[in-house]
């Protein structure tokens, strides 16, 4: 159900839903991908996984544009800074909360909004620390469904980087028209470490605060030459199946009560 097509006299009555915030971006994707690709790829999770919740949700309009500024090298990159990102999130929820609202949770699709997307988190739920009923949740979709994604037959990487075979693959399946897949290539700057890894084959064991430029001379990661489409389908299949579950578990959560 959309949030946005509730009348106000109906809002009061669905103070049990999960009210799920889908945060996306507008900025680079290498040589062969859209702007909007982490948009896409959320609103598509969402659509699909509005379909199944039926009335356990409502879903806000996505936010298209995110904390980018680590792209801002690169021509098309639409950013806010990340304190007016962490600013805008907050009034968000509030707002949401004001309504009368006790669960909501915020789907992520873009690795630059976590950091302020969580601060925004933290911020609410301290600010409203004596309300035990009150359950504020963010979820990147490729961490919420890793696992699922590993298990994904084919695929060269076993993670989500950017602009990699897993974004290209999701993007040519639901808009391979917006695709060049002849322009596809990661080009990460060579870097040797046992803590940090910019390819796509391993995961980094630390954070480093590196702008885009710094890491890659296409704007883009991984092995996206090799992306398909029947691998986009079957990546949307296994992410939106935990978004369900995840959504369906954050709606039964009950108060914790001190001992």
């Amino acid at each position: 159900m959309q949030y946005g097509d509730q009348r106000w006299p109906q809002v009061a009555d669905q103070a049990e839903k999960v009210v799920v915030l889908p945060l996306g971006s507008l900025e680079q994707h290498g040589h062969h991908l859209p702007l909007l690709t982490d948009s896409i790829i959320c609103s598509e999770i969402v659509r699909r996984a509005e379909a199944r919740l039926g009335d356990v949700a409502l879903f806000l309009p996505l936010v298209w544009v995110g904390a980018s500024e680590h792209h801002t090298r690169f021509p098309g990159t639409v950013t806010v800074s990340h304190a007016t990102y962490t600013s805008m999130l907050d009034d968000i929820m509030e707002s949401v909360i004001r309504s009368g609202f006790r669960r909501v949770l915020l789907l992520n699709a873009h690795g630059g909004n976590a950091l302020p997307g969580q601060s925004a988190l933290y911020r609410v739920q301290m600010r409203h620390r004596d309300e035990r009923d009150l359950w504020l949740v963010f979820a990147t979709w490729f961490e919420l469904a890793a696992p699922q994604i590993r298990a994904v037959p084919g695929l060269e990487q076993d993670h989500v980087t950017h602009a990699c075979e897993l974004e290209t693959s999701m993007t040519l399946f639901l808009r391979p028209e917006l695709v060049d897949l002849e322009a596809a290539r990661g080009a990460i700057v060579p870097f040797e470490s046992a803590f940090y890894a910019p390819d796509s084959r391993r995961a980094s064991r630390v954070t480093l605060a590196r702008p885009m430029e710094h890491i890659t001379t296409t704007g883009g990661y991984g092995h996206p030459e090799l992306a398909t489409a029947e691998k986009g389908e079957a990546l949307f299949d296994a992410v939106v199946n935990e978004v369900v579950a995840c959504v369906r578990e954050v709606a039964g959560w009950e108060t914790i009560t001190p001992q």
